[in-house]
């Protein structure tokens, strides 16, 4: 199966969900157009509480469609958008992939992946009981998120659903993502 885009979200106003679009345009180095999230600095109201400086390593999330089917055995209902990401995606390991991945996104968008969403407790807001879900540990006990990856976008363009996504993985070791 190869990589897909099935449905792109975005909002102009802090909100826990995004609405679904028709398109979105991703501007480089700052994220998408329009959303709260866009920017050279941090946009996420956690991390600007802690220091607005800091460089905006979360211009675009992204998460695999195949996760709303995951939670789904377990009796949550979720759609595209409704976790906020900005790009929902299928046939893709987004979670398996090494920090500094590169996203080729339909003809010309290019985001490269920064770390793992760091899910709060808006989830269990939206939900009760889905942060347990999309946050976990490993068989070694380690914490295991699930609620997507970040990016930042490297080259702009538009992102429609169906658009295709090619994986470039990064020269060097596989370093695994890490919250960001």
């Amino acid at each position: 199966m190869s990589a897909t885009v099935t449905a792109v979200s975005s909002n102009g106003e802090y909100s826990f969900t995004k609405p679904n679009r028709e398109r979105i345009t991703l501007l480089a180095g700052l994220g998408v157009e329009g959303d709260v999230h866009a920017g050279v600095t941090v946009k996420h109201r956690s991390r600007v509480a802690q220091d607005p400086t800091r460089p905006n390593l979360r211009q675009v999330h992204l998460i695999h469609e195949e996760l709303f089917e995951e939670v789904g055995e377990a009796g949550f209902r979720v759609a595209a958008g409704e976790l906020g990401e900005n790009i929902t995606t299928r046939g893709i390991d987004l979670l398996g992939l090494p920090t500094g991945a590169v996203l080729r996104i339909g003809d010309e968008a290019v985001v490269e992946v920064t770390g793992l969403r760091n899910p709060c407790l808006q989830i269990d807001n939206f939900q009760r009981g889905l942060l347990k879900q999309v946050v976990g540990r490993d068989a070694d006990g380690h914490v295991r998120y699930r609620a997507g990856v970040m990016g930042v976008v490297r080259a702009g363009g538009v992102v429609r659903a169906g658009d295709a996504i090619r994986v470039e993985l990064p020269d060097g070791p596989h370093r695994p993502l890490e919250r960001v």
